[in-house]
Formats: structure tokens, C-alpha cells, sequence
């Protein structure tokens, strides 16, 4: 079992579980032993949270003179969610950083990007910030159809992954309400969500590569094909749920929601703070 913390009563407050992960002293960074590639680019996704969402924390909590009491309320739980989920990405991702030292260079470029991004217009931040999280919602939708892909994982790194996915579903519109609230502009939205989704495809890229490398296994044609393969599926869920999103009268009420994922999160018990650890079986 993982120990959280029990969540806030209120019907429109997010929950808050504080959820804290231990991995063991040899835990191998390419957790997924028949997905190497799979395990590589969630690293380096996971790389660029400690970047990300704070980037989209600070986006949000700079309307909160803009947004009526209810959004405020709500956005503060989901701040708090997302507080939650980099700070456990910044203790595994010292895990792949020690083992991988090449992937540092590349988390010093997430970080210049976030400092770019906040200079930019205070409108195109929270569009950006609101494109970041739709992102985060369809790779939620393609885990959700993938979780074949991580039977045999480390049960420890899964669990985060899909804890930090199933609340991103959970807090799916949060950030687009603030955006619907403090601008609308489906053009921002629309550019704003595809820099977020060039950029982010480039960082996993690379990240995936350099830890790759480390692991010698890009001269084996089994590793392109899986790289080939995740990258495909991946587009055919994220560029469709992108496209849609940026519609007139869109809102991510109108998704339909991954099943799983809501119903494995639902399993926190607030009595003891805890919340099971995800097996394959």
C-alpha cells in the first residue's frame, strides 16, 4: 500500500491525495523489461514535470483576481493536486537522472523553456497551460487502452504514472475553465496547445534516445520499431482529442471519460490514507 492523505470534504473542491513513493535501492530506471522504449519516453516525460506544472500552477493562480469564488476554490485543490504530482516526479526523476547523467543537459532546456513560456503574454500562458493538461488528459485515454503494455512492470513507477494520468482525467477541465473564464480565444488555445505538444514531443524524443543510448540498445531495429510504434499510436490518440478540443462550443465536459482509471483512483480509502499499489494481475 502507498500512505496519502485523505481528501478535502466539499462536493466541488478536487481531491488531494498525498501520495508518496519508495523504490528500492535497485530499482532499474527501464521499468517496463519488455518495453524499454515505453519505459523511456514516460522518463522522459516525467523529466519535464518539475518544469511543466509549475508553469501551469502559477498560470492559474495569476487569474485568481479574474475568476469567481467557485473556479478559485477549485483551482486552489487542483493546485494542490498538481503540486502533489511534481513533487513526486522530481524524487523518481533523480532516480533516471543518476543513471542516466546526459538527460540532465536536456532537463537545464526544460527549464529554460518553462522561463520562455512564462514571458510570454499572461493569455497565452493560461491557454498554453489549459492545452498542457488536454494533452495530459488523451495521454490518459491511450494508457487507459494500453495497459496491457505494462504487464510485467515495476508495480512502484506504474502506480505513479497512472496516480498523476487518473487525476489529470479527474481535474481534466479545471485549467480550461480558468482559460474559458479570463480569455476564450480559440486561436490562442489552438496555437498555444500545439507549441506545447511540438515542444513536448521533442523533449520525449530526446530524453527517450539519450536514456536509450545509455542502455545500448539503439542499434537493435526491436528498439526503433517500438519507438515507431508507441509514437504512432500515441499521434492517433492525441492529435484527434487536440483537434477536437479546439472546436467552437468545446468544452472536456464532452469527453467521454477513460473507465479504469477513475475506478482504480477510486480506491483510496480516506480512512487509512492509503491507496493500492497497481499490479498487472
Amino acid at each position: 500500500m502507498i500512505a496519502t492523505s485523505a481528501p478535502p470534504s466539499g462536493p466541488r473542491p478536487l481531491p488531494v491525495r498525498r501520495v508518496s513513493f519508495t523504490y528500492d535501492d535497485d530499482f532499474d530506471p527501464m521499468w517496463v523489461p519488455h518495453r524499454p522504449e515505453l519505459a523511456a519516453a514516460a522518463n522522459a516525460i516525467s523529466l519535464g514535470m518539475p518544469y511543466a506544472e509549475p508553469l501551469f500552477i502559477k498560470a492559474v493562480r495569476s487569474t485568481f483576481d479574474r475568476i469567481d469564488d467557485d473556479l478559485r476554490a477549485r483551482s486552489e485543490s487542483y493546485i494542490r493536486q498538481e503540486t502533489g504530482h511534481h513533487t513526486q516526479h522530481k524524487r523518481f526523476n533523480d532516480l533516471v537522472s543518476a543513471r542516466y547523467p546526459s538527460t540532465v543537459g536536456l532537463q537545464r532546456l526544460m527549464a529554460r523553456h518553462a522561463d520562455w513560456i512564462w514571458k510570454r503574454s499572461p493569455r497565452f500562458r493560461v491557454a498554453y497551460a489549459a492545452g498542457g493538461e488536454t494533452i495530459s488528459y488523451a495521454v490518459a485515454r491511450w494508457t487507459e487502452s494500453h495497459l496491457s503494455e505494462f504487464r510485467g512492470a515495476d508495480p512502484v513507477p506504474t502506480t505513479l504514472f497512472l496516480w498523476h494520468l487518473a487525476e489529470e482525467v479527474e481535474h481534466k477541465a479545471n485549467t480550461y475553465d480558468v482559460f474559458e473564464a479570463t480569455d476564450g480565444s480559440r486561436l490562442r488555445y489552438a496555437w498555444a496547445m500545439t507549441w506545447g505538444f511540438t515542444s513536448l514531443v521533442l523533449f520525449t524524443i530526446v530524453g527517450a534516445l539519450l536514456q536509450l543510448h545509455g542502455e545500448r540498445r539503439l542499434r537493435s531495429p526491436a528498439t526503433w520499431f517500438g519507438l515507431a510504434r508507441l509514437s504512432l499510436s500515441l499521434a492517433f490518440v492525441l492529435i484527434p482529442t487536440m483537434v477536437v478540443s479546439a472546436l467552437p462550443s468545446h468544452h472536456p465536459g464532452d469527453f467521454t471519460d477513460p473507465v479504469f482509471l477513475p475506478a482504480w483512483l477510486a480506491q483510496h480509502d480516506p480512512e487509512t490514507g492509503s491507496m493500492p499499489v497497481w499490479t498487472s494481475t
